[in-house]
């Protein structure tokens, strides 16, 4: 076991892990620590415990010390800084005439690199760019192309539901998202029905996957024969969250259906399961129907 805080240095970013050393660290204290891009200031927010060594990659970086006045009122000229550096940017991109967006600007704590980040449509020549604003800021300039999701995260805003984006309140990390999760859940396959505001499919489809990917499991499935107190019958209707299912019963008359919860009945033959190679043709049948429907 090894003794760590967790420390992270965005709005919902992602948390690493430091050795607090013998500093006396609490929750919700501002450290300076050594990073791979240098020396930077972030927030702890988990507080000192000891974590398996297999989920730290060694060797682990130690807390310098904890953050001073002083190096909280450095951080606060950084922003100030990062804007004025943001503006003069947009002016070379403008100058060279580049198909770029700039999204942010961030500034190391020690100053020794300024990081822009932007977004674009393909590959972006900026070796030009790069050599004018390293003469202007006179330290290390580093360009870096980030997807449109990463673009949500850090300009933040509100969803389709009315509340901030997912991830730039509490998303450390972005989880894969499939259209087959939105089929699952019987969601409308609508592209303005289950893509978010950055345009991809919304994070929150995966919120509910693994109840449903349960449910899957236990139900079964329209045209499984199956066993009800009843007699036998075939399912006509599944109703997944509700845990019920609609029977066509073979001893009854044509119209009657009845429905029972799935405790109730006995799977004799489910219906016939799709491979997974039919499932992959299927989903990619399914986004090219989307990218239609996009266009």
């Amino acid at each position: 076991m090894i003794n760590v805080v967790g420390v992270r240095f965005r709005t919902a970013g992602k948390i690493y892990y430091f050795d607090p050393g013998d500093h006396d660290i609490q929750l919700g204290d501002m450290v300076i620590v050594e990073t791979a891009r240098g020396v930077e200031c972030g927030k702890v927010v988990i507080a000192r415990r000891e974590v398996p060594e297999e989920e730290v990659v060694l060797p682990l970086k130690s807390v310098i010390r904890k953050a001073t006045e002083e190096d909280l009122a450095h951080v606060e000229e950084n922003k100030k800084k990062e804007a004025d550096a943001f503006s003069i940017c947009l002016e070379k991109i403008k100058k060279h005439g580049l198909e770029m967006k700039l999204i942010d600007v961030e500034y190391t704590f020690d100053n020794n690199k300024i990081l822009f980040y932007f977004t674009a449509d393909g590959r972006v020549d900026f070796r030009e760019l790069v050599k004018d604003l390293a003469s202007v800021f006179r330290t290390r300039i580093e360009l870096r192309q980030i997807g449109v999701r990463d673009e949500a995260k850090m300009m933040g805003a509100l969803g389709t539901c009315g509340r901030p984006f997912c991830c730039s309140t509490h998303l450390c990390e972005f989880h894969p998202v499939s259209i087959k999760m939105a089929k699952e859940q019987a969601l409308s396959l609508n592209p303005s029905k289950i893509s978010g505001t950055c345009g991809r499919l919304m994070c929150c489809l995966k919120y509910e996957q693994e109840n449903y990917e349960y449910l899957l499991k236990k139900m079964p499935k329209v045209d499984a024969l199956v066993m009800t107190p009843r007699g036998p019958g075939t399912v006509v209707y599944v109703s997944l969250l509700k845990e019920r299912i609609k029977v066509k019963l073979d001893n009854e008359q044509e119209s009657d259906i009845v429905e029972f919860h799935v405790d109730d009945v006995q799977i004799v033959k489910d219906a016939e399961k799709k491979s997974d190679q039919e499932d992959k043709l299927e989903e990619l049948e399914e986004l090219e129907e989307l990218k239609e429907l996009e266009d």
